[in-house]
């Protein structure tokens, strides 16, 4: 493979475009686009295809740029490499793995200690649906998988959990809406207006349970995957709202909500997971240690 052509399909796929990324690279759209259509010729197959105006990456297209950014953050990683002999300091990539039902206040308290575990760290955070993140983590294009729920022992693959910690969750709504629940907390959240987290959210499965369990029946007003677009529309009085109870002061003077009931029964728990069963990755190290002895210890 000429890994020319290879980088001029990959700068033209973060470019968005043909003509953007010829300008970038200081070389006409049709050197650029031939450069492109060589590499599809070698790998027998469309990388890009017509959409509208302009060109949209086709399946094999994406999966060649995840291979691409691999390959050449190899390469920037074998520069660093060779400069650190050269008297320039070695820069140490830390990729994670953020399952996008972890709060992103609890991801960054979680992560910022990572910054401070060695000199030149560059952290390179990468978000989506636990089952993806784990596919990369196994063929170590991550080097840590941040989750709210534990590896279960049907995935199959060899990899191993680290408890971070565990924390109660809060229910919050604006003052308005606080005075006109009647009754005492949880049953005060009876028809009361409620906005939750999706279906997919390990959370939301406990939550629905400990509803029946208490007989309670709200009314649902939204369902949200994200977290923070649910903490707006419950700082809008949309409806009661809950998180985890480790944010209750930031959450309250962000959103300007007060706190309604606690309830220990749900608990969210924060796991790392990776390829090490002992973890001597200093990164991984320093996230573990500062979750277990002062985020979630406090």
């Amino acid at each position: 493979m000429n890994y020319k052509h290879l980088h001029y399909f990959w700068a033209a796929a973060k470019a968005g475009g043909i003509v953007r990324a010829g300008q970038q690279l200081n070389i006409s759209p049709q050197t650029l686009s031939g450069q492109i259509k060589l590499l599809e010729d070698r790998l027998g197959c469309a990388l890009f295809r017509k959409a509208g105006r302009g060109l949209e990456l086709t399946d094999e297209g994406h999966l060649a740029v995840g291979y691409a950014d691999q390959i050449f953050a190899l390469g920037a990683e074998l520069e660093a490499r060779i400069g650190k002999t050269s008297g320039v300091a070695a820069t140490l990539d830390f990729r994670v793995g953020l399952a996008d039902s972890v709060p992103k206040s609890i991801a960054y308290r979680l992560l910022e200690p990572a910054l401070a575990a060695a000199a030149n760290v560059r952290l390179i955070c990468h978000e989506g649906k636990l089952t993806d993140l784990l596919g990369q983590l196994a063929v170590q294009r991550l080097d840590l998988v941040l989750a709210d729920e534990p590896l279960g022992r049907q995935s199959g693959m060899k990899a191993f959990n680290h408890a971070l910690g565990s924390t109660a969750m809060s229910f919050f709504a604006t003052p308005e809406l606080k005075r006109s629940l009647k009754g005492a907390f949880p049953a005060c959240l009876d028809d009361a207006p409620m906005l939750l987290p999706g279906h997919a959210s390990a959370m939301r499965q406990r939550f629905d349970l400990w509803l029946a369990s208490h007989r309670i029946r709200p009314r649902v007003i939204g369902e949200f995957d994200d977290a923070a677009l649910m903490k707006a529309f419950g700082g809008e009085g949309r409806g009661v709202f809950m998180t985890p109870a480790v944010l209750e002061s930031e959450t309250a003077a962000q959103y300007g909500v007060r706190v309604v009931g606690r309830s220990d029964e749900l608990v969210e728990e924060f796991h790392a997971i990776s390829t090490e069963r002992r973890i001597t990755h200093p990164c991984v190290a320093a996230i573990t240690s500062s979750a277990r002895d002062q985020f979630f210890a406090d």
